[in-house]
């Protein structure tokens, strides 16, 4: 049952970024923003955690959840540091990520060379 509800949560989260990339003029790139914004207020209000615990990956995994992990990063880092967590806890807790993401980038780009469209 946690598969459904993980398929329901996330594919409403991106059936809500189909219908802005559909119905607005918003750019692709000011609406991957606004959902980690959205993830980040939602997660600092105390609501994307019930959510992220309900549906699992289908609200962690995306840009929401990102959002969501660097509100929860900077509230644990602001309980043990204090102020310089608000500066701290967000880097920390998404370090693994994005360092995981640039890898990857690196290997794909050390791979496979781009080649011109004919």
């Amino acid at each position: 049952m946690s598969y459904l509800w993980a398929f329901l949560v996330g594919g409403l989260i991106c059936a809500i970024g189909q219908v802005l990339i559909d119905y607005t003029k918003l750019t692709p790139a000011r609406i991957l923003v606004s959902f980690v914004v959205a993830g980040v207020l939602l997660g600092g209000a105390g609501l994307y955690g019930p959510l992220a615990d309900f549906a699992g990956a289908g609200a962690s995994v995306p840009l929401t959840g990102f959002g969501y992990l660097l509100s929860k990063g900077v509230r644990e880092a602001v309980d043990e540091k204090g102020f310089l967590g608000v500066f701290t806890g967000g880097l920390t807790a998404c370090a693994g990520g994005v360092a995981a993401a640039m890898a990857l980038a690196l290997i794909m780009a050390a791979l496979f060379r781009p080649k011109a469209k004919d």
